[in-house]
């Protein structure tokens, strides 16, 4: 994973933003928000890429008219959940078994 600082991306209030496994920040990460953009990075290859930026706007879009919330959409798309209650633990990698994500599927 490579992380890139500079002045434009990511937009908004968002510190980080991990786009096919390069990490685009404004601001020096922690230990803890790297490993939630190492857990990104985790799911862009279990979904081959594609798969995980079709799955995040559908799922996000759905999160929208359920919620009809942008923030709270967000925070409930499966993969934000895992990334959001896992970026503490720094071992979590190492004992994440393949598609994880999917058990942060239901509501908060």
């Amino acid at each position: 994973m490579i992380t890139i600082k500079n002045r434009f991306i990511p937009f908004g209030t968002y510190k980080a933003i991990n786009l096919f496994g390069l990490v685009f920040t404004k601001f020096p990460l922690s230990h803890s928000e790297l490993n939630h953009e190492k857990i990104h990075s985790r799911q862009l290859v279990e979904l081959l890429v594609i798969g995980f930026y079709l799955w995040y706007v559908v799922e996000w879009l759905i999160r929208i008219i359920q919620f009809k919330n942008l923030k709270r959409a967000y925070f409930n798309i499966c993969f934000e959940r895992e990334a959001y209650a896992n970026e503490a633990n720094l071992n979590y990698l190492k004992h994440r078994k393949w598609y994880s994500s999917f058990r942060y599927l239901k509501n908060k």
